[in-house]
């Protein structure tokens, strides 16, 4: 494979570069959610009665999305954030093809627990190698979540008219062949680091270590329930949506192009949410953004038909618009030579939590039913808000979270190691 000769990383990150890690948090998400997407046709194909009983055989990907984090973030900052990316797309893409080749139960398990291992480099590693040189980087993380949920929307669509057409095995296959070659063009277009991030000098800034450490706990708390919103409503949405337009649509297809619609308008809202977190106090944008979430929540679990759908579009954008927040104060407070390391602690808690959700997801709507699902949401989202309440006021404290972008203290990370 052809790469170019190793010289200095660049003080800004390439447009090409840029753009292929963006595509790759759209990939990240597309492939954790193809099985979700593509369940009832696989429980047809090995013999399952139910959907609902196959769902837990997909935990394993979601807990090492979570756990393999922790790892992944500490490679991304030893060994470097290009190379993690490298084993990213070749590793998610050959995962994906042995997905393909399942013929029971617990060999998609198997198989399905592979790309979650691979999945879970993109975003300790992935985000902060994007943000580093950025000079907005709420936008920046905004748009990159963008196009992370527009993955989201992808696998529903895609898989839908692959599974209609093709079979649910191309719904993996042909997702595979395109990332092996995206991994091929990062890897050629990707300009090699002068040093990996923990040898590199540091030049950021952060909170004081009490606040900080505060922080870090409120948002590993905040994100662990937020993941957990989106791991229920991603993985959920698809049955959730054919049992409440029973009688209105039926096809696969269709049912796939609305709730691809869905993620579609919802992911703008992580824009618009960026942008603003450059500029508004974040306690108080995102106390409100979570705290809306609620009334949706419970109004969709009592809605049906179309009205369902204007409830599904509007808690959707709330819950993705509550996404770009960790991951913008990460960048704010957090050294670049150990962010992908604190990015991956926080997301082994908060994606290995999570995963519970898989897990639990079949088993509680076949019990209880999508209108309980969506008041623990609610629950869910309640409990956040009050953690929010939580963190320190970042103007009192005369940091940058105030939305200026000044230095204006000595790091805490550069004086911590490792």
């Amino acid at each position: 494979m052809p790469t170019p000769a190793p010289t200095a990383a660049p003080e800004h990150t390439p447009r090409a570069t840029a753009i292929l890690l963006n595509v790759a948090h759209g990939v990240d998400h597309l492939f954790m959610l193809i099985f979700a997407a593509a369940v009832a046709s696989i429980a047809v194909d090995f013999g399952v009665d139910r959907w609902e009983d196959l769902m837990p055989y997909g935990v394993g990907a979601f807990a090492l999305f979570g756990l393999g984090s922790l790892p992944a973030g500490r490679l991304g900052d030893h060994w470097g954030r290009r190379r993690m990316m490298v084993v990213f797309f070749f590793g998610i893409g050959v995962s994906a093809l042995l997905v393909a080749l399942t013929r029971n139960a617990w060999q998609l398990a198997g198989a399905l627990t592979l790309v979650g291992a691979f999945a879970a480099i993109y975003h300790p590693v992935g985000i902060p190698m994007l943000v580093r040189h950025s000079t907005r980087p709420g936008l920046t993380i905004g748009i990159n979540g963008l196009v992370g949920n527009l993955g989201v929307a992808l696998a529903a669509v895609i898989t839908g008219f692959l599974v209609k057409y093709a079979g649910w095995r191309w719904a993996f296959i042909v997702p595979g062949i395109v990332t092996i070659a995206l991994g091929f063009v990062f890897a050629r277009v990707a300009p090699h680091e002068g040093e990996p991030p923990a040898r590199r000098k540091s030049g950021a800034v952060s909170l004081p270590t009490g606040a900080l450490a505060r922080f870090l706990l409120v948002i590993t708390i905040t994100s662990s329930s937020a993941t957990l919103l989106f791991n229920f409503a991603t993985n959920g949405n698809g049955e959730f949506l054919r049992e409440r337009m029973d009688g209105i649509i039926s096809d696969p297809a269709t049912l796939g192009a609305l709730l691809a619609l869905v993620y579609v308008v919802a992911s703008f809202a992580q824009v618009i949410v960026g942008s603003l977190i450059d500029r508004v106090p974040l306690k108080v944008l995102y106390g409100a953004i979570v705290l809306l979430q609620v009334p949706m929540l419970v109004a969709a679990s009592m809605a049906h038909g179309w009205w369902l759908y204007a409830l599904m579009i509007a808690f959707m954008i709330l819950i993705f618009g509550a996404i770009p927040f960790t991951d913008a104060t990460i960048v704010r407070f957090v050294d670049d030579r150990i962010r992908s390391r604190v990015a991956g602690m926080r997301l082994t808690v908060a994606f290995g939590a999570s995963s519970l959700a898989v897990w639990a997801l079949g088993p509680l709507v076949k019990t209880a039913g999508f209108s309980t699902l969506l008041l623990v949401m609610a629950a869910a989202s309640s409990i956040t808000f009050l953690a929010i309440l939580a963190l320190p006021d970042a103007r009192k404290l005369g940091t940058p979270g105030d939305g200026r972008a000044e230095p204006v203290a000595e790091p805490v990370a550069a004086r911590g190691g490792d």
